[in-house]
């Protein structure tokens, strides 16, 4: 069997986040919601091989922002098919990734959306994907969590993963739901979800690939989070 060719990331990458997308990223749908373009990891993109340690060697972060992970899948696809959920609202995409949930809700009517993300990387990917979908989504650097914003609706796709994060986010977004925001959370079970606390609002079915979850397919709910 002919071994793969190593990995090899320019190091010039680093600087021009967008060059590096560009070039280690394919063009493609996500299964559940295939009107929204996106720049993402594939079986044929040199990203999808690379492993955390070889991105760090290199100096660049992990990729979160290359995949469409089932909750954000799951929450564009209830924004698109419900776009009274965002229609003339002013709408945060916390932890947005590849900006997926913000261009559903731009293309859906909403007022205004942000995208917030903490990696230069990430932000890129936003403006490209935004770029692709011809629509105008402001990403901000900037830890919102600890913000009272000026939101009506914040989502937030797939935030669970690591206790720490899902303790100190939840609370945050139960304070902006006590001053009058809403909060729709797309959660596949994750394992720091709350257990309380949640409306459930729709579920779906999203395609998965077994090099990112445990099963080729993962139920995803939608929750609507409650001040408690």
């Amino acid at each position: 069997m002919t071994e793969p060719p190593p990995i090899v990331f320019k190091r010039a990458a680093a600087a021009d986040p967008e060059a590096f997308i560009r070039r280690e990223t394919a063009i493609a749908s996500p299964p559940l919601v295939p009107e929204i373009r996106l720049h993402l990891a594939t079986e044929i993109t040199p990203i999808w091989q690379a492993t955390e340690a070889t991105l760090a060697h290199e100096g660049l972060p992990p990729p979160y922002w290359a995949f469409a992970w089932p909750g954000g899948q799951a929450l564009a696809r209830t924004i698109l098919d419900d776009p009274a959920i965002v229609r003339g609202k002013r709408v945060l995409d916390f932890a947005a990734g590849s900006g997926l949930v913000a261009i559903a809700a731009a293309k859906a009517g909403a007022q205004s959306v942000t995208a917030a993300e903490i990696d230069d990387f990430a932000a890129a990917a936003i403006a490209l994907n935004a770029a692709l979908n011809g629509v105008h989504v402001p990403v901000t650097l900037e830890d919102q969590v600890g913000q009272a914003g000026p939101w009506d609706l914040v989502l937030a796709g797939d935030v669970c993963y690591e206790r720490p994060m899902a303790e100190r986010v939840t609370a945050w977004l139960r304070g902006l739901v006590a001053r009058g925001a809403q909060v729709l959370m797309g959660d596949p079970g994750r394992s720091y979800l709350p257990k309380n606390g949640l409306e459930l609002v729709t579920r779906h079915k999203v395609p998965t690939s077994l090099e990112l979850e445990d099963r080729t397919e993962r139920e995803t709910a939608i929750w609507r989070l409650l001040a408690e």
